[in-house]
């Protein structure tokens, strides 16, 4: 189960970093990526990356940036520093922006010889977004399929190795992109399990099923009686799906 543990991100939505340390000592051993988004972040600051890595995890940053070029250059300067294995920008913020944060992760490994380069990730739409509000709100025309694909492809232009897309999507992005282009799926909800916010939604093994690298699944494990059992429910199920699909 090691290979799949790898492709599968834990979702670290708690609000300090002892919650967070509570479940990360019920999945000790097993090797999953750990995802740290804005509510543990900006509580627990970079201390709590440096607790993850120590530990021995990958580590994927969810802050989905958005600024301006010169600001996003330096912000993914600062990441890249801290030693994570993932981190993106909103793929709308355009070329420019994201060619910055490329930049940022450049000039940050230029002075540190040896370092691992993180996987520099693009948002597309987030998978809250249904295809009215798209429209409607956001004021986008066309599908949401549509608007994807065309962010991956200027994600891809801009020098970025992936995006975040829900699994939905990820078909069309590898035919688009490539098979190598990166996508990481949320939107993740093992059979059973309450949707709550999202819209776009898939098993963990259809996810699997459809080509994508990662998947993050939150809620589902965090919020289970038996966060392991989960875990190692949802890896049985990813690993049948290769086995059937071999």
């Amino acid at each position: 189960m090691t290979g799949q543990a790898e492709r599968i991100i834990v979702a670290l939505d708690y609000p300090d970093a002892e919650s967070a340390k509570g479940l990360l000592q019920a999945l000790k051993g097993i090797p999953c990526y750990m995802k740290v988004g804005m509510q543990l972040f900006y509580a627990a600051g970079p201390s709590f990356i440096h607790y993850l890595k120590d530990s021995g995890y990958n580590v994927f940053l969810d802050l989905k940036m958005h600024d301006i070029p010169n600001t996003v250059m330096f912000g993914a300067e600062s990441i890249t520093r801290l030693g994570v294995d993932m981190f993106n920008v909103h793929a709308a913020g355009g070329r420019a922006m994201m060619q910055g944060a490329r930049e940022g992760v450049d000039k940050a490994l230029s002075s540190m010889p040896g370092a691992k380069r993180p996987l520099l990730i693009g948002v597309t739409q987030l998978t809250s977004t249904g295809q009215a509000m798209m429209n409607e709100e956001i004021g986008i025309p066309g599908s949401l399929e549509e608007t994807v694909v065309r962010y991956s492809l200027l994600a891809k232009e801009s020098g970025l190795d992936g995006v975040v897309a829900s699994p939905l999507e990820v078909k069309r992005i590898k035919e688009a992109a490539g098979p190598s282009f990166v996508t990481v799926t949320p939107g993740i909800r093992p059979a059973g399990a309450e949707l709550k916010d999202q819209t776009r939604v898939m098993t963990p093994g259809e996810a699997f099923r459809q080509g994508t690298d990662y998947v993050v699944i939150g809620r589902p494990i965090t919020a289970s009686p038996d966060p392991r059992l989960t875990l190692e429910t949802i890896l049985v199920e990813a690993k049948s799906e290769d086995v059937r699909h071999a």
